[in-house]
């Protein structure tokens, strides 16, 4: 494989609730391992049905507002007609085409390029899978 294209993957536990996981530290130690100080692309991708990755703030309360309006978008009641795991998990199949299942950042000399308050993460609302894998692939 090519010193310019480098990937890891992430094994991460999000456990039995819905979850935004803040991911941008392990973003940044990927970076300081492969990057080099280079400029370049980062691919944050899960390779899940029913998880995504958003770029957004952390800690102020805007995680537990998106999951609060994902709720509401999406409940998890009988409505879904995927319904195999637990009650409302067809909302889980939908979550993807609301908040993708990847993000491709920009790396300039080898660090994140995000905006002061733009935090990297994981979003999991399947409460049947407490597994989830990230690859994180630079580009540069």
């Amino acid at each position: 494989m090519s010193e310019h294209f480098r990937t890891r993957v992430l094994d991460i536990t999000t456990g039995s609730t819905e979850t935004v996981h803040d991911l941008t530290a392990e973003c940044e130690r990927h970076l300081d391992e492969v990057a080099w100080g280079r400029d370049g692309l980062l691919n944050v991708f899960v390779p899940h049905a029913t998880a995504g990755v958003a770029v957004l703030e952390t800690g102020a309360g805007s995680d537990d507002d998106l999951l609060a309006a994902l709720h509401d978008l999406l409940p998890a009641d009988d409505r879904w007609r995927h319904r195999h795991g637990s009650p409302g998990h067809g909302r889980d199949h939908v979550l993807p085409a609301l908040v993708p299942p990847h993000a491709t950042l920009p790396v300039l000399a080898g660090r994140l390029a995000l905006g002061t308050w733009q935090s990297v993460c994981l979003v999991d609302t399947n409460r049947d899978n407490p597994h989830r894998q990230v690859r994180l692939s630079f580009l540069g």
